[in-house]
């Protein structure tokens, strides 16, 4: 049996922190690492790209993530199963497990890509990490990809849940407010720091003209909700808007 610290000299033996996965087919694993930028720079050796592996992914991905979550919580709601899900596979959590799986730095990409930070770019890490679970899926089967996720993915629900991330604080932080006969709440970034890839930006959340908090994040997504969530906070301890 082949395993994954072989797969190409291309790809280097570090990014394979996720050992004793059976690999049967080289060059499938190595699509899941090519990037589109990098075929115009291939010649003929390359001629497709890791997105149809990612999208096959996303598809594993969520099944297999809704299975787990569905055996794990017995007595969750249909709701808060989804908001769970939706933490566990959107674009940061995954981008997160990438990074410490070395991904980003195993990709074939163009050298202008890999100039403007896409080595670290959370989109491209994230849709990598998927395009790596099409290619286990197609390669060993649904049963090694949900091995390979109880060892990287899965493990990180307990954290989740500890810390409240699967909750939409803009979502109840917009019901309450307009429950109360207010307009809908609006968001304006107010700063961003740092390198192109590697940005926090910070949100003022507004309530008509009044700002209600403030909140950062490494994405505007997650400035927003830090920023409804400190809002909260202020409507608990008795705000009165």
């Amino acid at each position: 049996m082949v395993f994954l610290e072989v797969i190409s000299k291309k790809i280097t033996n570090q990014a394979y922190k996720f050992m004793n996965i059976p690999v049967n087919d080289k060059k499938l694993l190595e699509k899941a690492f090519t990037h589109r930028s990098f075929l115009n720079e291939s010649g003929n050796e390359y001629n497709e790209s890791n997105e149809r592996l990612e999208y096959l992914g996303d598809a594993v991905l969520e099944l297999a993530v809704s299975e787990f979550l569905y055996e794990k919580f017995p007595d969750k709601p249909e709701g808060e199963l989804t908001s769970l899900r939706a933490a566990l596979v959107k674009t940061t959590t995954l981008a997160s497990v990438a990074r410490k799986l070395d991904l980003g730095s195993n990709l074939l990409m163009s050298k202008g890509e890999e100039q403007t930070g896409g080595r670290e770019n959370q989109g491209l890490l994230a849709n990598t990490f998927e395009a790596v679970i099409g290619a286990i899926y197609l390669d060993s089967g649904f049963k090694t990809v949900v091995t390979f996720l109880e060892k990287q993915l899965f493990v990180l629900v307990d954290e989740i849940i500890a810390n409240d991330l699967h909750k939409d604080f803009k979502s109840t932080f917009q019901e309450i407010v307009q429950a109360d006969g207010h307009p809908t709440p609006t968001y304006k970034v107010i700063a961003d720091e740092g390198p192109d890839h590697d940005k926090t930006f910070t949100v003022s959340l507004m309530v008509g003209k009044v700002e209600i908090s403030q909140g950062s994040g490494k994405s505007k997504q997650l400035a927003q909700q830090a920023a409804a969530q400190a809002g909260l906070e202020k409507l608990d301890a008795g705000l009165n808007l």
